[in-house]
């Protein structure tokens, strides 16, 4: 089985989806765009009225936490819609249309978790500037700052199956998968609780089903790159040493604003558990992508095991939710 590529990046000479097969609809890429149009939902449908009182009621501390944890995402999601632009560049550098197609969603998907943030941060009064819940990182600033950007816009000079996957490695299994996802899980900790801000609830759940689709995407490009030449392993895991010690102090930093000074983790928190969280998931999707070294690389293309992957990530942690929210209204 051949993928078509007649278009030549920046010089059209034909349509590849006129072409044999035209977008070929069981490719990995095409199948996470259709599961996304089938998911579409509008953050201005969400009810965030109900999270106003529950912040209110919140000590000192609580709110503290629940801003930090707001304000990381949200200047978080703002980076990426404007920093993961450069791979729909190499997508059509490759000529692979399909990646291309999904990379606008995944891009779209972006920008509205952005203005979802926003509109909670408005619903519950939050209007004066919010950077100071993220500059007392200095972990938050390498990653946001220097290391996505600048692993990100390499792909505009230089769109290379080694930069794609550095690029990759950076946002999908460090800034999504280690940070983001576990960043969701946290939250859901967080309203679990004492059952709190419904509207956080559904927020967190449709944010962490569209970061699935994005992750699964993210271990697919590692893993045809992988089996496309076993030396690009190396560069996978080459580039999660590089960053791992700084994703962990990225979530040390954050419980370190309480235990330094004496005071226990809001909302009954444990960083063990949240470390052990993130690090369970980062060797999970390594080994996936590991396991295709040696594979056909037309095989990968339509193996959707990534996929499934991210949906049992997403089983278990709603059942741990599910756990969690028994316990609180008992």
């Amino acid at each position: 089985m051949a993928i078509d590529r007649i278009i030549e990046h920046n010089k059209r000479t034909g349509w590849g989806s006129l072409s044999h097969n035209g977008l070929r609809m069981e490719s990995f890429p095409m199948r996470l765009f259709r599961k996304g149009n089938k998911k579409f939902w509008n953050p201005e449908d969400i009810d965030f009225s109900k999270d106003k009182a529950d912040f209110e009621a919140m000590n000192d501390d609580e709110k503290h936490m629940t801003l930090v944890l707001a304000s990381q995402f949200l200047a978080g999601e703002e980076s990426v819609t404007q920093d993961m632009q450069p791979f729909a560049h190499a997508m059509a550098a490759e000529g692979r249309l399909a990646d291309e197609a999904y990379l606008t969603q995944f891009i779209f998907e972006e920008a509205k978790h952005m203005q979802a943030f926003r509109l909670w941060f408005d619903a519950v009064g939050q209007t004066a500037d919010l950077h100071n819940y993220v500059e007392y990182s200095p972990a938050y600033d390498t990653i946001f700052k220097q290391e996505l950007p600048k692993s990100l816009f390499a792909l505009l000079e230089e769109p290379t199956p080694a930069n794609q996957i550095r690029a990759s490695v950076t946002y999908n299994h460090v800034v999504e998968g280690t940070l983001a996802l576990t960043g969701y899980y946290l939250w859901a900790k967080v309203c679990a609780s004492r059952n709190i801000l419904p509207g956080m609830q559904q927020l967190v759940k449709l944010i962490g089903d569209d970061e699935r689709r994005h992750m699964a995407w993210g271990t697919f490009t590692c893993r045809r790159h992988v089996a496309a030449d076993d030396k690009n392993w190396e560069v996978v895991d080459e580039r999660m040493q590089e960053l791992l010690p700084t994703a962990l102090q990225f979530i040390v930093a954050l419980f370190d604003q309480f235990e330094q000074n004496g005071r226990p983790v809001p909302f009954g928190i444990s960083i063990d558990d949240v470390s052990e969280y993130a690090l369970d998931k980062v060797n999970r999707r390594l080994e996936s992508v590991e396991s295709a070294r040696g594979r056909d690389v037309y095989e990968i293309d339509e193996d959707y095991s990534p996929m499934d992957m991210e949906d049992r990530f997403g089983d278990e942690d709603e059942q741990k939710i599910k756990l969690s929210l028994a316990g609180a209204s008992a």
